[in-house]
């Protein structure tokens, strides 16, 4: 029994058999044989589009009746071109004199056509002469712009019946590729005929034939690679031929030409536009004119341009125009090109282009990317490019303008292994292949894979037996795109970094071998400033036969891309030698890098980041091992810590053993709660209290080490507290924070008051020392712990411990305004219980005076202004001082200090250490508004987080906002920023600043009021 006609149209790839059925009993259709109909319809993609377009057609024009009763050997590209696009069906529906294109039985081995018949065809279209110097079209306006693209479109039928019925597709792409930019070259000088042609009337044809101008193809129709729908991305070179010429007019008049070329390709007419003509790859893009003259063009390369505008000339080429002045661009331009890479900054600034792509992808459209998302086309072309600009500067077979055949000659000159450039040349054809058939299908500017079902399962069937798959489902497609994203992504590592290891170690003999000089040329384009260096760390990791170093063979062309994204690669390649040379073969490291890749990049970041976290790993290599576990990087809570100290210095006798082994817990927080902090893992407020936690603990066992020492001595004859002062006091310090703090003692009872106080100064003193003490092995970003005494009554030169009582007395009798101040931060950190409730009790009876006299007022802004005075370095920027500079720490905290002094003592609220704590206190109470609050919290958190990130990138302090490009660039990266914006980071800083300080002088000095 033969299958019913339903199940044969689904069997066929038909979405929708009952309307298909009723189209096939069209009268259109009536009397041609069933069995031919659906034996084309097997061919088409779209079975359903086919049929839908083949019976409009048959309404336009009968006599295509006898193609379909010619049999499948003459229907079929007629099937395959219906069913593969619905747009050039509706352009033979508008235009069924042009159906004569079926008459041609193409190859299965097709080849391209030739340009010059091309460029002749569309130079014909608008009635210019094709051997004319400078053709001059006889049509203008609609009439002309109707005729090129009709042309145009016709050329585009011939190509895509080629294309389509190619055995190959895949080896057919290069060449369909190229004849789509020779159709785009041929319309642009059809288009130019025209504008010559409508400029006349205005300039007069003979100074409209006196102007010479160039159009430049850039991108893929530069480079012979083009879609079949894309913006044409072009730059306009012109010149005058007339000396004595107006420079103004020659401009006038090559504009006017630019523009109106424009217009005859895409602008509004019957028949629609082609594309879009797009110049913003010009000099200063949109912003800059719209044609230039060559040395205007050269003298903007030489000054001004970046680096991506020379990777971007990488594919320039003369395309439509004047060939002499297009020859004399390419030959000025490739100099630039050729040595853009040895700029400094070349790979961030590619880098940063590649990012700006991806990061601009809307969130919807990610997964379904073919050319800008991971693994697509972008990451090809990127790679390529890169490579041709490193190595062409001194191999000049890889200036090529094209990628395919700029992966063979990478391959033939040993850049990449030939099994790669097979690999990734056949990757790049079926993303391309797969581009290709999407836009197709309606002639629409797109490289999102489809969702519809219906659209997934055309698209399977027209790349069937291409993508990896016999099959021609959804599914099939997908899986076999997925994989080839994958393919693409790892190829990237592949190819770029694996060469650097063959020319230093044994590996394949598939893979390519660099020469020294090549290898290196590489590494400095990737951003390494020492790449001599840098194979010497390349060679002693991947050295010997051992397990090791066959991992690491493995891993360094992974390591290396994610090391070469941070500021400084070397200083994090050398690191990475230091440490894996440190851990030996310990069993766990190396499958640790191996397995978890989020582990290996975090570890790549923070080497090639941060000269704190690297020195501290050098120095604590098994902490490498919190990297693969998010809860091994939580922060240790202090009473964790406090027991962890009890415990350890029980074991030892030695009070210089005993403090060592606190110092080590100290150190290991604050490298546990940095590399945390890198990850992302805490948010600022988190960071400092995990930093306060290690400094309290460290200071809790000192003094228990100090007060054992001198009960070994004799009996104690005192109880002392630390009282954290400052920053310390509010639990905000950075890295590079000390701990100011006041030392209060009080006697035992029966115990002379002046041996008490002898005792008091001995145990902080030799407390103080305990923790200054330098660890073995030294490290040169590791700070210990100074405790600053000085805010203590007095100041230095009041003794440096003092009672309870003494403390008292003095606040009674001598208090100035400023200590009432200071204590507005103090909080006991380490001691006796009883004497730190009774300290507190004291100090909230100063701290919070009942009231603040207008000549307190008056002293409080006499010193903060002798403070700004004397204390600013000589010579610092006050606008970059992130402490005593304008607008910056000190303004906030002292505006916060201010309010609590005025306010705290009827308002429990503002009794707070925490300067964000007092200052969203002051906010509810209405002291300040929401607007000002808000611009002050986040001032003080981006200078607090500067201040931070200078210790975290150079090891050391500083209260500047950095200068140089490069520390700014990696202060920015540890404040949030992306790669390349430095300069945004500084600009945001300078505008909060300048915006607080207004706010901090109209409520601290009462300033406009």
């Amino acid at each position: 029994m033969a299958p019913s006609l339903t199940r044969r149209l689904i069997a066929l790839g038909s979405s929708d058999p009952d309307r298909a059925e009723r189209f096939l009993a069209a009268p259109e259709l009536e009397g041609i044989d069933e069995e031919l109909l659906l034996e084309g319809l097997a061919a088409a993609p779209d079975p359903d589009g086919a049929l839908v377009s083949l019976v409009r057609l048959l309404e336009k024009e009968p006599r295509l009746r006898e193609t379909v009763e010619a049999g499948l050997t003459r229907s079929e590209p007629m099937f395959r071109l219906l069913g593969a696009s619905e747009a050039l069906g509706d352009f033979l529906i508008r235009h069924p004199e042009h159906l004569d294109v079926f008459d041609v039985v193409p190859s299965a081995e097709p080849q391209g056509a030739d340009p010059i018949a091309l460029r002749a065809s569309l130079l014909q279209s608008v009635g210019a002469d094709p051997a004319a110097h400078r053709p001059v079209a006889s049509r203008v306006g609609a009439d002309a712009w109707e005729a090129l693209r009709i042309r145009y479109r016709r050329h585009l039928c011939e190509l895509a019946i080629r294309d389509l019925g190619a055995a190959s597709p895949t080896d057919f792409l290069p060449a369909a590729a190229a004849e789509l930019a020779d159709l785009a070259a041929g319309a642009l000088e059809a288009g130019l005929a025209v504008a010559r042609a409508e400029a006349a009337p205005t300039f007069g044809a003979e100074a409209v034939d006196a102007v010479a101008l160039a159009v430049i193809g850039m991108g893929k129709c530069g480079a012979r690679e083009l879609n079949y729908i894309s913006d044409v991305d072009v730059i306009y070179v012109v010149d005058g031929e007339d000396p004595d010429a107006d420079p103004s007019t020659v401009i006038s008049i090559g504009t006017s030409l630019a523009t109106g070329l424009a217009r005859a390709v895409s602008g509004t007419a019957r028949e629609p536009g082609l594309w879009q003509v797009d110049a913003n790859l010009r000099p200063e893009g949109k912003d800059g004119p719209l044609v230039r003259t060559l040395e205007s063009h050269v003298a903007y390369y030489e000054r001004w341009a970046q680096s991506w505008e020379f990777q971007a000339l990488l594919k320039a080429r003369c395309i439509a125009g004047d060939p002499e002045l297009g020859s004399r661009y390419e030959q000025a331009v490739a100099p630039f090109v050729w040595s853009s890479a040895g700029r400094d900054g070349f790979v961030d600034s590619v880098q940063a282009m590649r990012r700006r792509v991806t990061e601009h992808i809307p969130p919807a459209e990610a997964d379904r990317q073919i050319k800008l998302g991971a693994g697509g086309l972008r990451d090809v072309e990127f790679t390529v490019q890169l490579l041709q600009l490193v190595h062409g500067r001194a191999d000049e077979s890889l200036r090529v303008r094209d990628t395919t055949s700029a992966i063979a000659a990478l391959a033939a000159g040993g850049y990449i292994g030939r099994s790669a450039a097979a690999e990734f040349d056949g990757s790049y054809r079926r993303l391309r292949l797969l581009e290709h058939r999407i836009q197709l299908a309606q002639l629409r500017r797109t490289h999102l894979m489809p969702v519809k079902e219906d659209a997934l399962r055309a698209l399977a069937r027209a790349v069937q037996g291409i993508m990896d798959t016999g099959k021609s489902s959804p599914e099939a497609l997908l899986d076999s795109w997925h994989r080839t994203k994958r393919s693409v992504r790892e190829l990237h590592e592949r190819i770029f970094y694996r060469p650097l290891l063959n020319t230093v170690a044994n590996l394949s003999p598939e893979e390519a071998r660099l020469s020294p000089e090549a290898a290196q040329g590489r590494l400095a384009a990737l951003g390494y400033s020492d790449p001599q260096g840098a194979m010497r760390h390349i060679e002693a990791l991947t050295a010997g036969v051992s397990r090791r170093a066959s991992l690491q063979r493995q891993l360094l062309p992974v390591l290396l891309d994610w090391l070469a994204q941070g500021v400084d690669p070397d200083a994090g390649l050398l690191a990475f030698r230091r440490v894996s040379e440190a851990l030996g073969t310990t069993h766990w490291y190396l499958g640790m890098l191996r397995d978890s890749a989020a582990a290996a990049e975090r570890l790549c970041h923070v080497l090639a980041n941060s000269r704190l976290i690297a020195d501290l790993l050098e120095v604590s290599p098994e902490s490498v091992a919190w990297l693969g576990h998010e809860k091994d990087l939580a922060p240790v809570p202090l009473d964790a810590q406090w027991q962890e100290i009890q415990s350890k210095i029980s074991r030892h006798e030695d009070p210089t053993a005993r403090m060592r082994l606190v110092r080590l817990i100290r150190r290991r927080e604050i490298l546990r709660t940095a590399i945390a902090d890198s990850a992302g893992l805490l948010d600022q407020d988190e960071v400092g209290n995990a930093l306060a936690d290690a400094d309290q603990a460290a200071v809790l066992g000192a003094l228990r080490v100090a007060e054992e020492q001198a009960a070994a001595r004799g009996p104690l004859l005192t109880r002392v507290l630390v009282v954290a002062m400052g920053r310390q006091g509010g639990r905000e310090i950075g890295y590079g924070s000390d701990a100011d703090v006041m030392y209060v003692h009080r006697p035992l009872p029966g115990v002379d008051p002046a041996e008490a106080q002898r005792q008091a100064k001995e145990i902080v003193t030799a407390m103080s020392g305990l923790l200054t003490q330098p660890l073995r092995p030294a490290v040169l970003a590791e700070r210990v712990l100074q405790l600053d005494a000085d805010l203590r009554p007095e100041g230095k030169s009041g003794p440096l411990v003092r009672s309870l009582d003494s403390f008292a007395e003095y606040y009674r009798r001598w208090a100035l305004v400023w200590e009432w101040q200071a204590l507005l931060r103090a909080r006991p950190m380490a001691g006796d219980d009883g004497l730190a409730a009774d300290f507190m009790r004291l100090a909230d009876s100063v701290r919070y005076p009942e009231h603040l006299s207008q000549a307190d007022i008056t002293e409080i802004r006499r010193i903060k202004a002798r403070v700004e005075a004397e204390r600013l370095p000589r010579g610092a920027d006050p606008a970059r001082h992130l402490k005593l500079g304008r607008g910056g720490l000190s303004d906030v905290e002292w505006l916060v200090q201010f309010i609590q002094l005025q306010h705290a003592a009827q308002h429990p609220e503002l009794r707070t250490t925490s300067t964000l704590g007092g200052l969203h206190a002051a906010a509810e109470l209405g002291f300040l508004d929401e607007r000002e609050t808000a611009l002050l919290a986040e001032t003080w958190r981006l200078s607090s987080r500067i201040r931070s990130a200078n210790v975290v990138w150079t090891g050391r302090a500083s209260d500047m906002l950095p200068s140089s490009r490069r520390d700014l660039e990696a202060v920015a990266r540890w404040c949030g920023y992306s790669p390349g914006q430095a300069s945004a980071l500084e600009q945001q800083y300078l505008q909060l600043t300048r915006r607080t300080r207004h706010v901090f002088e109209e409520k601290f000095y009462a300033v406009g009021r």
